[in-house]
């Protein structure tokens, strides 16, 4: 008998709705949710792989203290009275949460509970710090609440898309599928993208802005500026419903077209079509996410683009408004409860005395904090500095994701007390944790999410947690508990913590606050398991219905007027004659985050298995760098990264681009946020992760590798190394300061191989190329080529040997060889994950007659799920027949 199980993917902040079938076999599959409102059915290729990622190996099965199994009652008490302790000797600012937008709002809630109303620190802050905090301050300063105005019908209904700092084809694909067809649907629907990449999200653009680095604050003020000039100002929206305008006004006086130009670097014709083109269409959303949020002056970015959205009464209206795009999946439910450091629970203000007063009342608590408590780059400087002597961190991996990522992990290892809760047992973080507590992960937890749109959704569990691993709402009960504080943490499901949720953010609330979910404030678990997805507000007595914010015109503050924000700052100039090119760091189509999740599936690894440097061939050229040679990048800070080099005309001159999701599991010298200076916007705390300055060079090794294995690679000991998972086993990309004397033994070492495997081989002693191929009961356990330059072997078909039966052994040099014989065609690099479909094939069909992207979805099925390759599908065709033509 199969079951079906209606939740939400724990991926982005889109929020897509899923539906998990279990088998009777235990077989899980995944299909989006037809009815959910985030998505109607669509997923992305993360999405869609969700029930490849659900492995019980490599997870955090048991309690350990210093690397030993214990049972919970042992690891909850030591934790308990460390921090009883610690506070006691040395205050409640001598502790400290960091947590996830992993995590679900009952588990937040819990959290944030504990620390700011029990221990009486405002010491949490979570990596949300480094993906939205700018936009919760851009919101708070204009609107006075934290508060998204749009949901994702208004980018339907718009006539113009402004993206901002958004890779949405990769980093928000249904989001992306949904403005596609909206596209298609209207084809007078125009879409401006505004990013220094020519990424994925320009293909279907009407106009694309490669605006410098930071550039974004100069582009605005000159809108607004033209805005005025060309009288397109909305007066009366202006003097009913806002303040400020004057001193605004004034700040982007006589800001020209050929200022902005000079500034930003773009043409002034491309600088006056897109002017133009806001100026003429009412209906205008601007969507903007981490190009925006990552800097040293987000804040200020953000009130920009309010500004001319205000400016223009372009406002709570269908089709019009600003609109962040939320990265996390629930850094919205985050900040809901007040997840951040400089936040209260019930989108209440820590600075102002009454809302302090009202939850601690709410609470019954002993202590409330008073002030703000440490944000993320701040807090690893006090653990660095011995301030913070007990560090919790939740369901994420700052040893890889935080700035001047190498100090962080200094900081964590000199911490007297560190506590991890995580799924996975090895992480960059994990090893240095004193206690590690095994958490329930999506699929075997339950509670609530908010996605981008402020729509709360259920993640529902549809699957037993493996060994002891428990919710970490259920571990941070335990510890308020055993800390003296049972009532208060009495709670014995999810439920009963959404609904206390509920009930503070309407109590005492008369409409002043904009988070209100009072009408589930007395929901039981039966409500709660059939609780269906909704926006917010949803005030007692209200039904659940879509809604849109500032409609009426009326704001948070105290006059319920927005407030325009003066922005004069300009793009900081970063780079040097030492340092001279602009790191920007992001994400890649298939993976997120630290790869704990989607490093697990060998399909969502397939499309980019390893880290790279994307320049520019020009700079490349100036660096005595060719495409696929390892790159090293180096930073002001001292710390170098080696990657593979990727060149591509998309790129601007003067910048490079990482992707952050190798860790020190997955790559010998990858994590890019080593290199990333801790450099924050002053106003929100949160870092400038996309304008870093670099030095590049070649990195030239003295051997290069590729291998595939049954067993994980162990002890490479290389310079150079990327690790990925793979259909049958593992694949490693290498990089050798030495060539090996005995290639055969190094790899017996490092794979595993039994000395009675049979053995493959090709030397060339002259170049220095070796393969060998070793076979053990007709299958391959491992292949390693070696070469004097980046090994050309075809990665799709070795990869596939591993799954193949290889018992007739006068067939096997072909493996050696490293491409397949005339019957077997190589499908050649997977562009799209969702169904595996290479490049070779991909061209194949071109040659054959397919000439766009709907022919080779037809034939092929590529593109025709998430949508995400299209862009590369396209750039594949246009190329063979280029080629066809020459």
């Amino acid at each position: 008998m199969t079951t079906e199980t209606r939740t939400t993917c724990p991926y982005c902040g889109v929020g897509c709705g899923v539906i998990a079938t279990v088998g009777d076999d235990g077989q899980v599959s995944i299909k989006g949710d037809p009815d959910h409102p985030a998505n109607f059915g669509r997923l992305c290729s993360k999405g869609s792989a969700l029930a490849e990622t659900l492995g019980s190996d490599g997870r955090l099965l048991y309690p350990e203290v210093r690397g030993a199994r214990t049972d919970w009652d042992g690891a909850l008490d030591l934790v308990a009275e460390t921090f009883r302790r610690t506070v006691a000797e040395h205050g409640p600012d001598s502790v400290a949460f960091y947590v996830s937008g992993q995590l679900l709002t009952e588990d937040y809630y819990v959290a944030n509970k504990l620390m700011k109303g029990f221990i009486g620190s405002a010491n949490i802050d979570t990596n949300s710090r480094l993906c939205m905090a700018s936009s919760v301050a851009g919101h708070r300063r204009a609107f006075g609440a934290d508060v998204v105005p749009c949901s994702y019908d208004d980018l339907e209904h718009a006539d113009l898309v402004v993206l901002v700092g958004s890779n949405t084809a990769w980093c928000h694909p249904v989001l992306y599928q949904r403005l596609a067809a909206a596209k298609a649907a209207r084809p007078e629907m125009k879409l401006v993208v505004i990013d220094p990449r020519r990424t994925a999200t320009s293909e279907i653009a009407d106009l694309h802005l490669p605006v410098r680095a930071d550039g974004d604050v100069v582009l605005f003020n000159g809108l607004l500026a033209h805005l005025a000039e060309t009288g397109t100002l909305d007066h009366a929206y202006i003097a009913a419903h806002t303040n400020g305008f004057g001193e605004v006004r004034a700040a982007v006086s006589g800001l020209s077209i050929a200022d902005v130009a000079q500034q930003t670097g773009l043409p002034t014709v491309a600088i006056r079509r897109f002017f133009s083109l806001f100026e003429r269409t009412e209906r205008v959303v601007t969507c903007y996410s981490q190009g925006v949020n990552q800097s040293s002056i987000g804040t200020d970015k953000v009130n920009t683009i309010i500004n001319c959205h205000l400016a223009t009464g372009r406002i709570g209206r269908p089709g019009m408004g600003p609109f962040s795009l939320t990265g996390q999946p629930n850094a919205m439910g985050g900040r809901e409860v007040g997840g951040l450091a400089n936040m209260l629970a019930a989108h209440m203000a820590i600075e102002n005395p009454s809302d302090r007063e009202r939850v601690q009342r709410f609470w019954g608590s002993p202590v409330i904090a008073d002030r703000p408590g440490l944000k993320a780059v701040d807090m690893f400087e006090a653990v660095a500095d011995g301030r913070i002597k007990a560090l919790w961190i939740m369901s994420t991996n700052p040893v890889v994701s935080m700035p001047d990522a190498d100090r962080v992990r200094a900081a964590i290892e000199a911490c007297p007390f560190v506590v991890v809760s995580d799924i996975e047992k090895r992480t960059d973080t994990t090893r240095l944790a004193h206690v590690l507590l095994p958490a329930a992960g999506w699929s075997e937890k339950a509670g609530t999410v908010t996605n981008s749109e402020r729509r709360i959704s259920r993640q529902r569990p549809f699957r037993p947690a493996p060994g002891e691993a428990r919710p970490d709402w259920w571990q941070l009960a335990e510890i308020g508990r055993r800390m003296g504080f049972a009532d208060a943490f009495a709670w014995t499901s999810p439920d009963e913590i959404f609904a206390e949720h509920a009930a503070l953010s309407a109590f005492e609330n008369d409409g002043d606050r904009a988070f209100d979910i009072g009408a589930h404030a007395k929901i039981e678990a039966e409500a709660y398991e059939a609780l269906a997805p909704f926006q917010w507000p949803q005030r007692s007595g209200e039904a659940s219905a879509e809604r849109r914010f500032f409609a009426d015109g009326r704001y948070f503050h105290l006059d319920a007027r927005a407030r325009f924000v003066a922005v004069r700052s300009t793009a900081p100039s970063r780079v040097s004659a030492d340092f001279p090119l602009v790191l920007n760091t992001g994400r890649v189509r298939d993976h997120w985050h630290t790869m704990t999740r989607t490093g697990r599936s060998a399909r969502l690894s397939a499309h980019t298995a390893e880290p790279f440097a994307e320049m520019h061939p020009l700079d490349a050229a100036e660096h005595g760098i060719s495409d696929a040679d390892l790159v090293e990048l180096s930073g002001e800070n001292g710390a170098r990264v080696v990657l593979r080099a990727l060149l591509s005309d998309r790129q601007t001159r003067g910048s490079v681009f990482v992707p952050m999701h190798w860790t020190g599991e997955t790559a010998s010298l990858g994590r890019i946020d080593a290199l990333v200076a801790p450099v924050t916007d002053p106003v929100s705390g949160q870092p400038a992760s996309k304008h870093i300055a670099v030095a590049a060079r070649r990195y030239a090794a003295r051997a290069y590798g590729f291998a595939v294995s049954a067993r994980r690679p162990e002890g490479l000991g290389t310079v150079y190394w990327a690790s990925a998972r793979a259909d049958g086993g593992w694949r490693v990309e290498l990089g050798f300061d030495e060539a090996v004397a005995d290639w055969e033994s190094w790899a017996r070492r490092v794979f595993g191989i039994p000395a009675e495997a049979e053995i493959a081989r090709y030397v060339d002693l002259r170049s220095g190329d070796c393969r060998i191929a070793f076979f053990a009961e007709g299958r391959l356990l491992a292949a390693l080529f070696i070469s004097a330059e980046p090994v050309a072997v075809s990665r799709s078909w070795a990869v596939s040997q591993l799954s193949c039966a290889h018992t007739d052994a006068a067939k096997r040099p072909a493996i050696v060889a490293g491409r397949p014989g005339a019957d077997r065609p190589d499908t050649g690099a997977i562009v799209c994950s969702c169904f595996a479909v290479g490049v070779n094939q991909i061209a194949a069909a071109a040659r054959k007659g397919c000439r766009s992207v709907e022919a080779i979805g037809a034939v092929l099925s590529a593109g025709t799920n998430c949508g995400s390759c299209r862009s590369e599908i396209g750039r594949i065709i246009d190329a063979t027949q280029t080629l066809a033509a020459e």
